[in-house]
């Protein structure tokens, strides 16, 4: 019933590219890469090594947005070219959000059974969307900054779906072959603003500068998995405030993608925050929000960890 992207290829939920890709800050500019060896733990990090991805195969884009949008040909290139190329030594080099420059950044709210029941909020038959701008986008390390004119801001921990080959009216059943991958994301949210405005204002509750960090690498569905199925954490200053499953999730990974194509032109490196678990500031008794000198980590199996200093507004 739906139309699929023209003139790309579109990627598989039985391909066999498990990769982990990123884009890194070279002296030339942002470039793509795929992870050669994964760390083992947060403070291992120089154990990281990558494969610069266009060096290895000249043909291939050095955006790591221009190579998802080839669809299952360029996650096919992308590992040949991890196979083929020579590692550097990733110690010292400034890792930025896999996709930086998101055309879209698309949020989903109360995702969660057990979340909306924290809540007390009602689950309708459709899924709450919402927007952040660009802005946001932050990587794994960057600082949260806390504006001036906000005294809640909220953390919630989320699984980010990365758009490959876009497209527009994608059926549910061949939705997953338009994920490029999935990483862990923070949605940071001003609750005074999102709540406390008149009308409610979640577009300006969450998209303040900085709110919306996700990484550390963009992990390919052959790497993650079911992505109906992972446990998924966050810890503020090292405590576990958010500790659920994705089997909570209201709308799956397909549903999301399929509905949202309904309504807008889905675009390859577009990303998409799927709704967070419960453990919010915002409901706890007494409530907690962040403040200057936290660190928060989001951690997904098979995805990894995204830590991000909080710092207040300069």
């Amino acid at each position: 019933m739906g139309i699929r992207s023209p003139r790309k290829a579109p990627f598989h939920s039985k391909r066999t590219f498990p990769m982990r890709l990123v884009t890194y800050q070279s002296k030339n500019g942002p470039r793509a890469a795929a992870v050669a060896s994964v760390a083992s733990g947060r403070d291992d990090y120089a154990a990281e090594s990558y494969v610069d991805l266009a060096e290895a195969d000249s043909g291939l884009p050095s955006s790591l947005k221009e190579i998802v949008a080839l669809g299952g040909d360029g996650l096919r290139r992308a590992a040949a070219a991890l196979a083929a190329g020579k590692p550097f030594d990733a110690t010292g080099v400034q890792s930025l959000a896999p996709i930086p420059d998101p055309q879209k950044v698309i949020g989903v709210g109360l995702n969660y059974a057990d979340h909306a029941a924290e809540t007390g909020a009602e689950v309708g038959d459709e899924p709450i969307i919402f927007a952040k701008f660009p802005n946001t986008v932050r990587g794994d390390g960057d600082p949260i900054s806390l504006p001036k004119i906000s005294q809640k801001v909220d953390y919630e921990a989320e699984l980010v779906v990365i758009i490959g080959s876009g497209g527009r009216h994608i059926p549910r059943e061949t939705a997953l072959d338009h994920v490029a991958g999935y990483a862990c994301g923070h949605d940071v949210s001003a609750r005074d603003w999102q709540l406390g405005k008149p009308g409610g204002q979640w577009l300006l509750g969450k998209t303040f500068d900085s709110f919306a960090p996700y990484g550390p690498h963009l992990v390919t569905g052959d790497e993650v998995g079911d992505p109906g199925r992972l446990d998924i954490k966050l810890r503020l200053n090292g405590q576990t405030m958010q500790d659920s499953n994705t089997k909570q999730l209201i709308f799956s990974v397909d549903f999301l993608v399929s509905y949202l194509s309904r309504i807008l032109t889905l675009l390859p490196g577009d990303i998409i925050f799927t709704g967070t678990p419960p453990g919010v500031g915002v409901a706890r008794k007494p409530q907690v929000f962040m403040k200057p000198g936290d660190t928060v980590e989001v951690e997904i199996e098979n995805i990894g960890i995204l830590a991000n200093p909080i710092v207040a507004e300069s």
